[in-house]
């Protein structure tokens, strides 16, 4: 380029190619800066909602906490039921009323933790409540219905600990009284 072609350029022009490229620059940082807002702005949701999740779990995790605990001493609170009914059936109604004392006390702090019994006998059945070991003819009950408990079922809160064991009414069938 000689000098003069120099002195013959626009100087508006001059001015407007040295701007663009900072204007370029200027709108890529922007560009990049919202970027980075919107990821940090994500970054924030998915945090606050692991910190709900955590939370609600560690809730769960406490409300169910005693549930192995409480399964392990079902047997002993059946054991401790069956003696007592052996010593009424005896007699014994001073121990009886003692012992069925224990019993209450022991289903009240076990009701505190959100532990209670079934209901069964005379309910319909509920294969998620109870296990029928065993169906009988029951003329006086519908279909379907729990018309004995052989053993208590318990649960905390909404979960299952054990089922009940109960026997289910059938319909009595006609070559029965032949």
């Amino acid at each position: 380029m000689n000098p003069t072609d120099q002195n013959n350029l626009d100087p508006d022009v001059l001015d407007s190619a040295a701007n663009t490229e900072p204007a370029d620059d200027v709108a890529a940082l922007r560009k990049q800066l919202e970027e980075a807002r919107d990821q940090v702005l994500r970054v924030r949701a998915e945090f606050a909602n692991y910190q709900k999740r955590a939370k609600q779990q560690a809730d769960v995790d406490r409300a169910y906490a005693v549930g192995s605990l409480v399964r392990d001493l079902l047997d002993p609170i059946d054991n401790f039921e069956r003696a007592i009914e052996a010593l009424r059936a005896a007699g014994a109604d001073s121990v009886v009323s003692g012992l069925d004392m224990v019993r209450k006390q022991t289903l009240e702090v076990l009701a505190k933790h959100g532990v209670e019994p079934i209901p069964a006998q005379g309910q319909p059945f509920d294969p998620n409540l109870h296990d029928a070991i065993m169906q009988q003819p029951s003329p006086g009950c519908p279909e379907g219905v729990v018309v004995a408990e052989y053993g208590k079922g318990y649960r905390i809160k909404d979960r299952v600990l054990r089922p009940s064991k109960v026997a289910v009414s059938i319909k009595a069938s006609s070559s029965e009284g032949v």
